[in-house]
Parts: structure tokens; C-alpha cells; sequence
């Protein structure tokens, strides 16, 4: 179920499907030859808004990401890891040896003519070979070049490798995390990759508007870097105008009180009330008696006696269950949440009901995957197609593209499919 609702599904993980209804970025073409999480995040939410992507891919192994967090020697039940079945839907896969001359001028030829291209490989690779923007801009002008880096093209440590947990470190953001007194600890999920991806969507999307008043492309950047000071904005900014430097406090916000987990019979919940009025419909709802007192009746109070109020709450939220405190205080407009798993939380029915949720056929199997963070109404973001195999696209694109048989021939002698040709293709077939 794609965001439109039911629709047919392939058989196989070959098969293909289109949507009757138009996408966003239908007609817009997109050359994807980033790996692993930030770069494939982004170009699938392109693919799940219409555009054509095309996944350029090592020859053999392809994307890292499709081995990601297997243990050595086990093979993956679908054929290919979770994450990259997260993050590669709405996408063809084509297999090219950017080592070789004749796998860099396949390239080449899907770069002049695509709207789009995207790359997460560090500075200076793509200069190398002649497929940075300005190999290619005078021969598409109209190409949208967004490149991600670590910690951007230029600088002190640009040249320096780094993934998530790298930037969730350089940045600071680990150091607000985890409890007082004890070792930083990382964020559960890849924050900084998934967050880079959107603002690198936001970025394309916005030179594309922009190329419709101008006619002309333009060359993007996003980093892990930029995408974790906007995680930490506020933090940074607090330190600019006074030099505050903040410290862990579990779950916990400097910003208000209540503002974290607390116990239940069964569990935890999450209570968080920053204002007067919030307050006090939470402090009605649970115990007025224990809680509606002039010490805590103010932001500035319950600041002063923090260790007390949360104290004080706990006390009463240990002898209920998760879900009564969410009924006392959900009515009262107060926010709270149960803490739940990651299988609780991904079969709640809420995430269903909000379109966060999509399916495809891969190996035989229904797939559940997120969908993309939003909705459009009038030009929905849909699941097309399923994560593609290595190369399994590589002549429909290259035909698409305007390559003939005898050229692809030529190309495929000289090595521009590598290690990919022949029969090792199907090293990556799922299933």
C-alpha cells in the first residue's frame, strides 16, 4: 500500500509496476551515485515523488549498503540487507566501473542528459574523472549537481573521512546524550545521514524551481556537518550569546520541567508540559493534591525544584500503567507518549493511518518499509518499483538513454561494466 492506498504488486523482484497517478517530479530525471544513507535516502524520496532515478553502482558488490549489518559469513534472508530495502525503492540499477574510461563515459553520457545527479564521494573524486559540474555544465546546462560530503569540499577536515557517528560526535550533539556522569553515548539511529538527506531534497527541489525562472542548473552542497549544526542550532546559538555549554541530562530538557520519561507499572511514558496552563491540566490530571501546589505553579518554580517535581511525578506515574496515564493526560491536551519498542511503534496503527507506512513484492515476500516524511494530496508520493538488483536495469537504461546495441557492445569490451558483465550480474540476485 503506497501512499494511494492498494495497488497492485509484482510477483517478483523483478517485476515492474507504474502508478496512474501523477507524481510531482514526473518527466525529471535523476543519476544517483551515492552509497550507503544520506545520498540514497534523498534520491528515493525523489523516486517516491515521480522522478526517474538511476542507481549507479560498483560492479560485483554495488552499494554498501546491501550488506550493511550482516554478520560475516550469514546470508541475508531477503538477499540484501534492511537498510537497503529502506532506502532504494523508486530506483533502476545500472553497474559501471568508474575506474575505466569507458565506464566514466557511459557516465558522462547519462549526465548530459539527466536533470539531476547526486554524489557522496569525497572531494576531488568526481574532478578526477571529469564528472564534476563543471565537466558538465556546458553540455547541460540545465543539470542540478548536488554533491554530500562529510564535512563539505573545503576546509581543515574535508579531506578527513566521517560518517553519522563521526559528526554526531565533532558536532556535540553526543555529548548531550546520555545520562550525567557517564560516557557520551550515539543517537540509536543514523540522525545526521537522515536528516542530511532531507536537507539535500530541500535543496534540489529548490533549484528546481529555480531553474524554471532561469533556465539554468546550479551545483548544490550538503554535508553531515551542516546537517548536524542544524540539529544542534539552538545549542550553538545559546553558547554564541553567553558561553553556555551544556551538559547530559538523560532524557531530560534544559528548556522545561516536566520534560522526559518517567516510570509506570509496565513501562515508561514520556510526559512534557512547558507551559503554566499545560501544567496545570497535568498536575490536575494526575494528582492535584500532590502536584497543584503554588512551589511548582510557575516555569521559573518548576525550573528552581526540577529534582522535586520530577520526584514528585514519578511518584504517582510508578502506580499506574502506561496506558492510564496516556488517558488521564491525552484529553486534557497534555503531551505524552507511551515509550515503545521499535516493533510496538512500527505496528501502531497510527503510523499506518498517517501514510507512514508502504509495501512492495521483493524475493517473494511483501516488504514493509517508511514512506517518505510527508504527504501531497494532489500529487502523491508513491511506491513504483522495488529496490532493483545489481544492474538490473543497465540495458533499459542505457536504450533510454540512446545508446545502441553496437555502442553498448563496444563499451562493455572496453570495461565499462567491469567485474559486472556476463554472468557474475546475478551475485547480488535477492532470494
Amino acid at each position: 500500500m503506497g501512499r494511494g492506498g492498494a495497488r497492485p504488486q509484482p510477483d517478483d523482484t523483478t517485476a515492474e509496476w507504474t502508478s496512474d497517478v501523477a507524481g510531482a517530479l514526473d518527466g525529471i530525471r535523476v543519476v544517483d551515485f551515492s552509497r550507503v544513507f544520506a545520498g540514497p535516502a534523498a534520491t528515493q524520496i525523489l523516486g517516491d515523488l515521480g522522478a526517474d532515478v538511476v542507481k549507479v553502482e560498483a560492479p560485483l558488490g554495488g552499494d554498501e549498503a546491501r550488506y550493511l549489518g550482516l554478520t560475516e559469513g550469514t546470508e541475508p534472508r531477503l538477499g540484501v540487507s534492511p537498510s537497503f530495502l529502506a532506502l532504494n525503492r523508486n530506483k533502476r540499477s545500472i553497474a559501471l566501473d568508474l575506474g575505466s574510461e569507458a565506464g566514466r563515459e557511459v557516465a558522462r553520457k547519462l549526465l548530459t542528459q539527466c536533470d539531476i545527479a547526486v554524489h557522496n564521494f569525497r572531494p576531488g573524486a568526481m574532478r578526477k574523472w571529469q564528472l564534476d559540474y563543471d565537466s558538465l555544465s556546458d553540455a547541460n546546462p540545465g543539470l542540478i549537481y548536488g554533491e554530500f560530503y562529510a564535512y563539505g569540499p573545503s576546509g581543515p577536515l574535508s579531506e578527513i573521512g566521517a560518517n553519522d557517528l563521526a559528526l554526531q560526535a565533532h558536532s556535540g550533539l553526543m555529548s548531550l546524550t546520555g545520562e550525567p556522569g557517564r560516557p557520551p553515548v550515539r543517537i540509536g539511529t543514523a540522525a545526521v545521514d537522515l536528516h542530511g538527506s532531507l536537507a539535500l531534497v530541500g535543496a534540489v527541489l529548490a533549484a528546481l524551481y529555480s531553474r524554471t525562472q532561469t533556465g539554468k542548473g546550479q551545483r548544490i552542497e550538503a554535508s553531515l556537518l551542516l546537517s548536524s549544526a542544524h540539529l544542534m542550532n539552538y545549542f550553538y546559538s545559546e553558547y554564541w550569546i553567553d558561553g553556555t555549554v551544556r551538559k547530559p541530562m538523560g532524557t531530560a530538557n534544559h528548556l522545561s520541567v516536566p520534560n522526559q520519561v518517567f516510570p509506570t507499572a509496565d513501562g515508561s511514558v514520556v510526559i512534557i508540559a512547558p507551559s503554566d496552563a499545560m501544567w496545570q491540566r497535568c498536575a490536575q490530571a494526575l494528582d492535584a493534591e500532590r502536584l497543584a501546589i503554588p512551589r511548582y505553579k510557575t516555569v521559573r518554580d518548576r525550573q528552581t525544584h526540577r529534582t522535586e517535581v520530577i520526584e514528585a511525578i514519578a511518584a504517582v506515574t510508578r502506580q499506574l500503567s502506561s496506558q492510564e496515564v496516556i488517558e488521564r493526560l491525552g484529553p486534557v491536551k497534555v503531551n505524552v507518549a507511551k515509550v515503545n519498542n521499535a516493533g510496538e511503534a512500527a505496528e501502531h496503527p497510527q503510523l499506518a493511518e498517517s501514510g507512514g507506512v508502504t509495501e512492495f513484492a521483493y524475493a517473494g515476500e511483501t516488504v514493509k518499509a517508511v514512506s517518505s516524511p510527508f504527504r501531497l494530496t494532489g500529487t502523491p508520493a508513491e511506491t513504483r518499483h522495488a529496490p532493483p538488483l545489481l544492474d538490473q536495469h543497465r540495458d533499459e537504461i542505457l536504450a533510454d538513454y540512446g545508446l545502441a546495441p553496437d555502442e553498448i557492445r563496444r563499451l562493455a569490451e572496453a570495461g565499462a561494466f567491469s567485474e559486472g558483465s556476463g554472468p557474475e550480474r546475478k551475485v547480488a540476485k535477492a532470494g
